[in-house]
């Protein structure tokens, strides 16, 4: 059976909540961040050479990175759901925001927590530079969903999926006031609507007040 190894405020909440979306059979192992450090505990980190979550485990497979699982569990058991085929007009988008989550937003979310916590003056050069290029990420995003219900277009894809952590949970880590972007305030709350989501996040992460606003 496929198992989802979650690591509480993490990005393997996206993995919960992608199998709860495709209703898949699936066992969950939650696992409780140490309230001190706030990281993984030593049985998480010893699940792969890696010690990040999210892992699933499948038979005898053992994956890591929340990307590649998502690749994984659609191509296994998805059955074309959730995902768009090149053919479709919206394929292009469907790729660029699928990989904008990791690949541009959260990346610039974690730089700006690390900055944070040297202390550094208000006007130093290097934070107020990727301040602004964080801004200039969520202003894209709110540009897009000033024009698309969502990310793909019409269709909720798992571009949503890996959208969702970087856009709520991972603001525990690094605050971000999302009020500037009113698209994206509107979209949060379709997103967190859907029943899936709700599961998702009552298994995983039971009494989390959920940053949608």
């Amino acid at each position: 059976m496929l198992t989802v190894h979650h690591l509480g405020r993490s990005q393997s909440e996206r993995i919960v909540w992608l199998c709860e979306e495709l209703e898949l059979s699936y066992e969950l192992k939650r696992y409780a961040r140490d309230p001190v450090t706030m990281l993984a505990p030593p049985e998480y980190k010893t699940l792969h050479p890696s010690g990040a979550a999210p892992v699933v485990t499948d038979g005898d497979l053992v994956l890591a990175e929340s990307g590649a699982i998502v690749d994984y569990i659609i191509a296994k058991y998805g059955n074309g759901r959730l995902v768009l085929g090149p053919n479709d007009p919206a394929f292009p988008q469907f790729l660029y925001w699928l990989h904008f989550a990791n690949g541009t937003l959260q990346p610039g979310m974690g730089r700006m927590m690390i900055l944070n916590r040297l202390d550094l003056a208000k006007d130093n050069p290097t934070l107020l530079a990727m301040k602004r290029r964080l801004d200039r990420s969520y202003d894209l995003l709110d540009a897009r969903l000033r024009d698309a219900e969502y990310l793909a277009g019409n269709a909720f894809t798992t571009a949503d999926i890996m959208m969702g952590f970087s856009l709520t949970t991972m603001r525990y880590f690094q605050p971000y006031d999302v009020q500037r972007c009113p698209n994206v305030v509107k979209y949060l709350g379709r997103v967190s609507a859907r029943p899936a989501y709700r599961r998702a996040m009552e298994k995983g992460d039971p009494g989390m007040a959920l940053l949608l606003g």
